[in-house]
């Protein structure tokens, strides 16, 4: 069993990979629920969604986010109302966060609700919500400090970052859920998600980091910056706004003490020594996934670097390939 830390666009698109390449019930995904915020009276969960979307063949490709083909007319009238449409929610998609908060309201937690949620789009894998406590990713700026869709959606990315941190994320705790899928996994990967804003929040879960380094099994990163540019989203001026490098060594000194394998691209080959000595040990390899076939190619040299027999692997891909 393979466990993904995933989070956003990338690492759905990697959790996708994987997914089509593993045997049915071979992968658990563990998502960001950092960035998940209350609007119209309803919990949404992006990140989560993504992924849900994602492996469930409902994207939208043109934006990796949302559902493909969905309308915005109960937005439309909501904003007639007088209420914010700035975070785009379309009319299938809004039907998840219904069902959502009503499984919440009933007393379910968002472990439970996501496993009803996924099962009813028929995924043959298992998504996780990093906890169940409500957590939330601050972004602080010159400003002041934001919420994380506020800064990311609302004002696209344009506040200079000064920190980062995930309020609540101290009274969080390891679901039985992940404390089980860490213990039963032959490998762990780290999707090519932003280190700060969506992997991050899952390792800081407490005692996240610990039980991933005593799971004692192979641990393979994928960088989500090629050649100092973030592939999608925030993570370079992120990480260049609190000091870091933007680059693949600067997201491995993140992961410094989980001291993974990384897939690094092969335009950063150079960075292979400051990978190394960053605590990573460096692997150099096409990982710009800009087709569904570019997703199982990674995955598969990803599930190469984990050690998994090859001639498990597959078990999905004619289903991926049909949706």
């Amino acid at each position: 069993m393979i466990v993904a830390l995933a989070g956003g666009v990338g690492g759905a698109k990697l959790a996708d990979g994987l997914y089509a390449e593993l045997p049915a019930g071979q992968l658990v995904v563990i998502g960001n629920t950092a960035d998940d915020l209350v609007l119209h009276g309803l919990h949404i969960s992006p990140d989560l969604d993504t992924v849900m979307y994602t492996l469930s063949g409902l994207a939208n490709p043109l934006t990796g986010w949302g559902i493909a083909g969905d309308t915005f007319q109960a937005l439309e009238m909501m904003a007639r109302y007088g209420g914010p449409d700035w975070f785009r929610l379309g009319d299938r998609d809004l039907a998840t966060h219904i069902s959502r908060t009503a499984l919440l309201h009933s007393g379910a937690t968002l472990t439970h609700t996501t496993a009803q949620l996924i099962t009813a789009l028929g995924i043959q894998a298992t998504l996780l919500p990093m906890c169940d406590e409500r957590v939330e990713t601050i972004i602080e700026t010159p400003d002041g400090p934001l919420s994380f869709q506020d800064y990311f959606v609302h004002r696209g990315c344009r506040d200079q970052v000064r920190g980062v941190h995930v309020q609540g994320i101290e009274q969080a705790t390891i679901t039985e859920a992940i404390q089980e899928a860490l213990t039963k996994a032959s490998a762990i990967v780290i999707c090519p998600s932003n280190p700060l804003v969506s992997v991050g929040p899952i390792l800081a879960v407490p005692g996240m980091r610990q039980a991933i380094r005593r799971s004692g099994v192979p641990i393979v990163a994928v960088s989500p910056i090629i050649a100092g540019q973030a592939v999608k989203g925030p993570a370079a001026t992120m990480l260049q706004g609190l000091g870091l490098e933007v680059s693949a060594a600067g997201v491995a000194k993140v992961y410094e003490d989980l001291r993974p394998i990384m897939l690094i691209d092969e335009a950063d080959a150079a960075l292979a020594p400051a990978v190394e000595a960053a605590g990573a040990r460096p692997v150099a390899a096409p990982i710009l996934m800009q087709t569904v076939q570019d997703r199982h190619s990674l995955a598969r040299r990803v599930l190469q670097l984990c050690g998994y027999p090859l001639a498990a692997v597959s078990g999905n891909k004619q289903a991926s390939d049909q949706r």
